[in-house]
């Protein structure tokens, strides 16, 4: 692909300036870009490496002195890094999936596929399944009985989704990610002790061990528009309602979110965050990496979770959490300055025992 400086600019709706004409064939880092590239030097930081590489054009900030830099045209954007969705959107190769359906898939008769959908191979379709316009299906993927699939969606190679699932349009599954997996939801024919934790505080006096009674998941999962789910994800159906997932919403690698979950809108849940079932998230949250939220309770919109913090109550809306357990970033953030002076206070303690020790008359 071979995009000059001018068509890049306008399909961004950014300034270019200098040679618009000049013509490049893909994107770099300053050090490394060769001259039919753009470098993404978007900081001032960046553009510094501009000398080590061969770049004539560069995507910068909008204050930019490209004249000064040595370059021959420019981009310039207000927010660089937002300017960059949509031009790594335009310099995307894709993955190479071939277009249309792969003799070696199976895909069941009653499945309804709509136009210009591709189905690589060893890739099974099932009964009753719908899948939208312009839909990718990668190879060795899985698509169960009665689920349907918007238009414009892509399942990379090896994504499955269980039965019975409701997915909305431009929906990205990548490598190996699972919707609609049974959730993990066992009982005991009496209360165990995991019922009687929060009230015992831990002590079970002489407890019994139990089988677990396995319940069956009769939800399914229902997830909105422009929905993404990372690489060995994992979505767990409901056990008699769906889990749900809002439009706009992005799930990274190796995200567990449990039967019965409601997630909102627009909300980020980082890699390895685990969230139990039951749960209730906002619109517009942020879950940072290894988040762990504990079952029945609500976050609220626009809350942000820093990373390894352990949610065990519910949070209002707007809030910043870090720590475990979850408190407001403020007070973990004084709570861990204190913890760093206990050892010197410790030492302080323990001098003033000795000067009192040593003050004291005998007998």
């Amino acid at each position: 692909m071979t995009h000059t400086i001018a068509d890049i600019a306008a399909a961004l709706g950014l300034d270019a300036a200098g040679d618009t004409s000049l013509a490049v064939t893909g994107v770099a880092e300053p050090a490394d870009a060769a001259p039919d590239q753009l470098a993404m030097a978007m900081k001032p930081e960046y553009a510094e490496a501009l000398p080590k590489g061969r770049a004539r054009a560069a995507m910068l900030w909008a204050e930019a002195d490209w004249q000064g830099m040595g370059l021959d045209a420019a981009i310039l954007a207000p927010r660089p890094r937002y300017a960059l969705s949509a031009l790594s959107e335009m310099m995307d190769p894709g993955q190479g999936y071939p277009r249309g359906i792969h003799p070696m898939s199976v895909i069941d008769p009653s499945a309804r596929l709509g136009a210009d959908v591709s189905v690589g191979p060893f890739s099974v379709i099932g009964a009753d399944v719908v899948i939208g316009d312009g839909t990718v299906i990668g190879p060795q993927t899985h698509v169960g009985w009665g689920t349907s699939i918007g238009a414009g969606s892509l399942l990379h190679a090896g994504a499955k989704i269980g039965a019975r699932c409701t997915i909305g349009a431009r929906f990205i599954a990548h490598f190996n990610s699972v919707i609609g997996n049974d959730g993990f939801s066992f009982v005991t024919p009496e209360a165990s002790g995991v019922e009687r934790a929060r009230e015992s505080l831990g002590d079970q006096g002489e407890a019994k061990g139990q089988p677990w009674a396995r319940i069956a998941s009769l939800g399914g999962v229902t997830i909105g528009d422009d929905v993404e789910v990372g690489a060995s994800a994992a979505i767990d159906r409901g056990t008699v309602r769906d889990t749900r997932i809002g439009n706009g919403t992005k799930l990274d690698n190796h995200v567990q979110v449990g039967h019965n979950t409601v997630v909102g809108r627009h909300t980020l849940l980082c890699g390895q965050v685990g969230i139990a079932g039951s749960v209730s998230i906002g619109d517009f949250v942020v879950l940072a990496g290894q988040v762990g939220v504990s079952d029945n309770i609500r976050i609220g919109d626009n809350v942000i979770c820093g990373g390894s913090t352990i949610v065990l109550s519910s949070i209002p809306a707007g809030r910043v959490m870090l720590g475990y357990p979850a408190m407001k970033m403020d007070q973990h953030l004084e709570t861990y300055k204190a913890l760093r002076r206990l050892p010197r206070l410790a030492r302080e303690v323990a001098d003033l025992r000795k000067a009192v020790s040593k003050e004291t008359p005998s007998g």
